[in-house]
């Protein structure tokens, strides 16, 4: 799975998030980005929304008013198949390692674009994280960030997968900074 980052995008609180040029990361996301109801989005857990670029493009060729930032995502790719995504997944987005850790459930706040927008992409069935049913990945996936190697994430323009080197130097990296900090 590889593909690429076509914009990053923050806001200061809801919809809808805008592009930036430049998207610089920490543990609690893209530098810059606020959300309007902290205590259900954002946290370590939910750290970056990413959606796919053929998700959105879809929906606008459906009637949706929609253009990359409308429904909220940190970051808008292109490349990746959504559908072969999973929870847990490692992915490398520019300096900083990332893990898919759960489908974002889509909240009313996106009625604005239309009401029927949150049932085309999301079910039961994404609620329960199943990947099989056919709205899975369309209302996108909440990243944990794991690792920085730097904090600037959109810098290379490239996503993909995380090889088990990577896991691995990973491991090796982590267990150096906890033997430093003894």
């Amino acid at each position: 799975m590889e593909g690429t980052i076509v914009q990053v995008n923050i806001s200061l609180g809801g919809l809808p998030k805008r592009a930036i040029p430049v998207g610089y990361v920490n543990a609690l996301g893209i530098e810059g980005d606020r959300h309007a109801h902290p205590d259900i989005h954002g946290g370590e857990r939910q750290a970056i929304l990413l959606i796919a670029s053929e998700v959105i493009d879809g929906l606008t060729a459906r009637g949706y008013p929609l253009f990359y930032g409308a429904v909220g995502e940190n970051l808008t790719t292109r490349g990746i198949d959504v559908r072969d995504i999973r929870i847990g997944d490692q992915i490398r987005a520019g300096g900083a390692l990332i893990e898919i850790t759960q489908p974002r459930g889509p909240c009313t706040q996106l009625n604005i674009y239309g009401e029927s927008l949150q049932y085309e992409i999301y079910d039961q069935r994404v609620k329960q994280r199943d990947h099989t049913s056919p709205r899975w990945g369309m209302s996108g996936f909440y990243e944990l960030i794991i690792f920085l190697t730097r904090r600037v994430i959109y810098d290379t323009n490239q996503i993909q997968d995380a090889t088990d080197e990577i896991r691995t130097n990973l491991k090796c990296i982590q267990k150096m900074m906890r033997d430093e900090k003894r």
